[in-house]
């Protein structure tokens, strides 16, 4: 870790180092190289598409070293220094090695490789991603921006939903970006085992969602096959527990002339195509859609897209719960549009008449009104005159040619409109959770890109002014913010040039005078609209805005903006008919009159009550108003959510497949701000911590507990930094030898503001594996006191159990002995009572004992040698003498002399005892008996005494040295039981 921290540092110094009389921030060239750098580029720019190769090459082989190692850059803020060239090599280098992905500081940027690229998004990398400890250690993906925001969500600290921005111009691979992360978060959000069925039911339908509402929105465009024209911002709702427990859908400005109108070489919506190529023989026939019939809304029809499904979209309407008899309703609705494309009108004869239908108009109609379930007299008469309000009475007027046209594609439109809403609104009640169920939620905005046409109109404008919107976003914050939070926070920085298009977005929405409320103004007023007059009048109120131009040599009026993206000239004619909208009341009245339930609850009276039959001025809501409040409404969304961007890079206008060409992807480097983000992320600190913050999650390096009454956010700030000093020094000593850093280097890394401490991402991996083997020392050592607690309880147990097991045996002896103590007495008497019956029985014989008396004395013995005497070597069966044996063993000699009668003297019950195991006579077993030796030898007679007698003076008890006890035991006298026994 020394080492790569030695490493970063190095880096660190070339890029900026502290100017000694102010203290400042400063990059390696220096303030005036870096000015000159900053101006350089606006010079470039006029001469880049000339000499552009030229200046790139010279760029790398100046700044550097090894271009064959390019690729391997995965981040754009290693490339040193941070140039346009540079940065394109870089990419340029990672699109020839079919890499697809390279951060750029807080940014993703995508590259589209225009073609399918295997195992990229498979279920097995995304949960390599997700059970990743630490998944930016991987390489760059938009399944780590993705993971990033669905471990932020319940936070460390405080739990912040999440929005991620999904941005870039037509083409750049947006669509399909915004499918992979629905597609992640449906897969990982669902792994839970709890409520699975429920999580699996809302995973479906938010994927099912996708493919209809790009049936239903996409089309296919001059730059992009699958060009979203609408705006959506889905926002996926998670519990407590972070499953995916519901999601909606928020819709902007659909782009609904396309229904009735489409550029050269660009379709209508995908959904037509689908109904055409996909529908079987009895679906045409129900739809009147035959194979050999063309239709003016259907332009290349013959062109084939992978998006030209009908299946697919179908199985879509089903898992989302779309009935089949609404969904034969929605494709008759969408038959009877391509019907009524197909209507044309000739002029009248005579101006107070109306139009006649032309002669092959009249079936179309016929069929479009079948089709919708309405009168064709009503519908026919409604195209071609319209009401005015004279008083009190209406007033039939014919229309002209022109305006007929436009009545039919009024209608067409806002039939189309409203069956999109009503989608939407069934998709968000199929997949929506209550408030109650749900605590954050992840944004994933996926929004039209940046759009210049050879004719731009009045959708070009909305969409491009949503993008100059994001475009402040992004800049607010992570450009703009991030210096003015180092100067509120006192650190000393040099700031870096972006553009700021607050200028341009003063121009198209700015108060009180702006392009959108004089469009407004204009749709307001009760007259004809008139291009001429509309260009003259922006002339004079905007002049002194210099984001807007005219050229005054063009035939038809026009303006030309400056966006951040580039300059885009719009058209004024039709401008002003588009922003008002127009819905003929007459026609809303012919669709609620409908036969079809379903067509007829889309115009519910209650909904168009009053549109377009008032001509007062406050009730008019134009086109620009409606976008400009819903975007309000978004821009609010993510301004209080913490956003992840991803930029996505067109490499060819021609959607060629791995093809880089320079041109193109450098414009879009530069005009969505990608070259300030990496150079603000390499020389700045792009992790900022409040104290408060810092200290919960880093104190336990100093062993610091953050305890007041008020919360972190209160305490006094110069305190709380001086402890965030303390852990820093503590983590920098520990790490890096005093010797290797400097006050500079230090300040390079590290910044401690006012309220919150700034680190760079070295030193921000240093402080967490840091507190990771604090954490680790820690916890070993709740380890060991909590095994110490353990053991110290056994033993107490232990001892415990063997106090009780002690007592208890002493008891069980103690018994024992008593019972023993209570046989011997028994024993005792019945011996006693014995002794006495036989000293009856001798008085009885002593007058025949003096006759034996005299017959042994007159037996002389034969000496015995005193040394076989002591030594005991001689069978003394033979021996008439009695024999006195004081060291044999007592066993010894009752073996050696089985046929001696013995005569023992004992007092006391337990040398009787001692005298009976010695001679193993166990008196509860029946192997032996202890009889008399007079009965023994067939002599009942006191003369019948044993010749000898042996006398044993014991001093100790022989049962500790016995081989068997007075009662019999399987196992031995041990432990406290000995002691017992060796106390008697």
């Amino acid at each position: 870790m020394a080492t790569v921290k030695h490493e970063v540092l190095s880096r660190n110094k070339d890029v900026s180092t502290v100017n000694s009389s102010h203290g400042a921030l400063r990059s390696l060239a220096g303030t005036t190289n870096r000015h000159e750098t900053v101006n350089g580029l606006n010079g470039k720019a006029q001469t880049r598409r000339k000499s552009l190769n030229d200046s790139l090459e010279g760029d790398i082989r100046d700044f550097l070293i090894n271009e064959s190692e390019l690729h391997t850059y995965d981040d754009l803020t290693k490339v040193n220094p941070v140039t346009p060239t540079t940065v394109l090599k870089c990419l340029q280098a990672r699109y020839s090695a079919k890499v697809f992905y390279t951060h750029a500081g807080c940014t993703l940027v995508a590259l589209n490789p225009f073609q399918p690229i295997p195992n990229l998004y498979s279920l097995d990398v995304m949960r390599e991603y997700h059970s990743a400890p630490q998944p930016q250690d991987f390489k760059p993906h938009i399944f780590i921006v993705a993971e990033e925001a669905y471990r932020n969500v319940q936070g460390q600290v405080e739990p912040m939903n999440q929005s991620l921005v999904v941005s870039g111009e037509s083409g750049a691979g947006k669509t399909w970006t915004s499918r992979c992360l629905m597609k992640y978060y449906a897969t990982v959000a669902a792994s839970s085992q709890k409520c699975q069925h429920t999580v699996e039911k809302i995973e479906g339908r938010v994927l099912d969602s996708n493919p209809l509402m790009e049936a239903f929105g996409n089309a296919c465009t001059l730059r992009n096959n699958n060009s979203s024209r609408f705006g959506k911002y889905i926002q996926l709702q998670l519990n407590s527990s972070q499953l995916l427990v519901g999601a909606s859908v928020q819709t902007y400005l659909l782009e609904k002339t396309r229904v009735a109108f489409q550029a050269p070489n660009e379709r209508n919506f995908h959904i037509f195509y689908q109904m055409m190529k996909g529908a079987t023989e009895k679906q045409r026939l129900a739809w009147m859609l035959p194979l050999d019939l063309d239709f003016a809304w259907l332009p290349h029809p013959d062109k084939n897209l992978e998006e030209d499904c009908l299946q697919e979209t179908v199985v879509a309407m089903v898992n989302l719960g779309i009935d089949e008899e609404k969904r034969a309703e929605i494709f008759k609705i969408l038959a009877g549009l391509l019907q009524l494309g197909n209507v044309d009108f000739s002029p009248a004869s005579e101006e107070s008449q109306p139009c006649d239908l032309e002669e092959n108009s009249k079936g179309f109609l016929q069929k479009t009104a079948v089709l919708l379930h309405v009168p064709v007299e009503e519908l026919q008469m409604y195209l071609v005159v319209r009401t005015l309000r004279a008083g009190k009475q209406n007033v039939l007027k014919p229309c002209s040619q022109t305006e007929c046209t436009i009545r039919r594609d009024c209608l067409a439109k806002v039939i189309y409109a409203q069956l999109f809403e009503w989608l939407v609104t069934f998709i968000n009640n199929s997949m929506c959770a209550d408030s109650s169920i749900w605590s954050n939620f992840i944004g994933l905005l996926d929004v039209y890109g940046f759009e210049c046409f050879l004719l731009n109109n009045l959708e070009q404008l909305c969409i491009n002014y949503a993008n100059e919107k994001l475009q402040q976003h992004f800049v607010a914050h992570y450009l703009k913010a991030q210096q003015e939070e180092y100067v509120s926070e006192g650190l000393q920085w040099s700031f870096i040039r972006y553009q700021d298009n607050q200028a341009c977005l003063d121009l198209i929405e700015g108060s009180p005078t702006s392009i959108f409320s004089l469009l407004n103004e204009e749709c307001r007023l009760n007259r004809t609209s008139d291009a001429k007059q509309f260009r003259v009048r922006l002339e004079k109120e905007l002049s002194g805005n210099a984001n807007i131009s005219w050229d005054k040599f063009s035939k038809e009026p026009h303006f030309t903006v400056a966006h951040y993206a580039g300059k885009v000239s719009y058209r004024i004619e039709g401008l002003m008919e588009k922003n008002k909208d127009p819905v003929p009341p007459e026609l809303i009245h012919v669709l609620q009159k409908s036969q079809n339930a379903f067509l007829h609850g889309l115009f519910d009276e209650s909904d168009h009550e009053g549109s377009g039959g008032s001509r007062g001025h406050n009730k008019v809501v134009t086109v620009v108003s409606k976008f400009k409040n819903s975007l309000e409404n978004l821009m609010k969304i993510l301004y209080s959510t913490n956003p992840h961007y991803t930029r996505c890079i067109k490499p060819n206008p021609d959607c060629r497949p791995l093809t880089f060409q320079k041109e193109e992807v450098i414009t879009q480097l530069e005009a969505c701000g990608i070259v300030e983000t990496i150079n603000i992320s390499a020389a700045g600190f792009p992790i900022r911590i409040s104290y408060g913050s810092f200290l919960q999650r880093y104190g336990l390096i100093t062993n610091t507990l953050l305890i007041t009454d008020e919360g972190p956010e209160m305490s006094d700030q110069s305190v709380l930094r001086s402890v965030v000093e303390d852990v820093l020094n503590v983590v920098l000593k520990k790490h890096t030898p005093s010797s290797t850093l400097s006050p500079a280097d230090i300040n390079n890394m590290v910044h401690c503001g006012r309220t919150k401490v700034f680190l760079t991402y070295a030193l921000l991996e240093v402080l967490e594996d840091h507190r990771v083997r604090v954490r680790s020392q820690k916890a070993f050592c709740i380890q060991c006191a909590w095994r110490r607690y353990q053991c110290h309880c056994r033993n107490i147990r232990t001892q415990a159990a063997t106090r009780i097991q002690a007592g208890v045996r002493s008891w069980l002896v103690r018994e024992e002995v008593r019972k023993l103590h209570k046989a011997a007495a028994v024993i005792q008497h019945k011996w006693r009572h014995w002794r006495a019956h036989m000293d009856a029985l001798a008085e009885s014989e002593l007058d025949n004992a003096e006759d034996l008396l005299e017959e042994e004395e007159a037996y002389v013995r034969p000496k015995l040698d005193t040394l076989l005497k002591e030594r005991g070597s001689v069978q003394l069966s033979s021996i008439p003498e009695p024999v006195v044996v004081r060291g044999w063993p007592i066993g010894l000699a009752v073996a050696s002399a089985p046929t001696i009668t013995v005569s023992m003297t004992a007092s006391g019950f337990q040398r009787v005892m001692s005298i009976m195991a010695c001679l193993k006579i166990p008196f509860r077993q029946g192997e032996y008996k202890v009889k008399t030796n007079q009965f023994d030898q067939g002599v009942a007679s006191i003369r019948a005494q044993p010749r000898g007698s042996i006398k044993m003076h014991l001093q100790r008890s022989p049962l500790l040295y016995a081989n068997m006890h007075p009662v019999h035991k399987t196992e031995g006298v041990t432990g406290f039981n000995q002691i017992l026994l060796e106390g008697t």
